[in-house]
């Protein structure tokens, strides 16, 4: 299949393909600060490079587009007619490090989620729900008398 538009505007459109700082990780970060979580921001230190670092919580939290990282939804399952050799090992290589990447992490002890672009808000009130747990859990710790 041919492409529909020229190899110049196609490389344009790619270009303005953005890799952090994107609407719905803003939204998650947004969220997550007006709750009075702090975190730090893509930590190269970290396998993955992840999104959102709540190192307090030992937690991480990955903002995926659907397309880009192989999410079980219409945006996700769709593939590019064009090049699909080249989309398909695109993509599939983009899953298999984001699978190596979560196991590292699990295996260094952090917790991790997914936040995907479809269900932005679902996902984030999980994150939050989980936050707010570990943070009682936290404070009935601090308090709790020394015997």
């Amino acid at each position: 299949m041919v492409d529909k538009v020229s190899k110049e505007v196609r490389s344009k459109m790619m270009a303005a393909v953005k890799g952090r700082d994107t609407g719905p990780e803003k939204l998650v970060r947004s969220m997550l600060f007006r709750e009075g979580f702090r975190y730090r921001l893509h930590r190269r230190d970290l396998p993955g490079t992840p999104d959102i670092v709540l190192p307090r919580y030992r937690m991480i939290v990955f903002v995926h587009g659907c397309f880009w990282h192989g999410h079980d939804c219409p945006k996700g399952r769709q593939r590019p007619k064009t090049r699909p050799e080249f989309w398909n090992i695109k993509l599939d290589g983009n899953i298999a490090r984001d699978r190596a990447s979560q196991a590292a992490l699990t295996a260094k002890g952090w917790k991790v989620f997914t936040v995907w672009t479809c269900q932005t808000e679902d996902d984030t009130r999980r994150v939050l729900a989980y936050l707010r747990s570990r943070r009682k859990r936290r404070r009935l710790s601090i308090h709790a008398p020394l015997n």
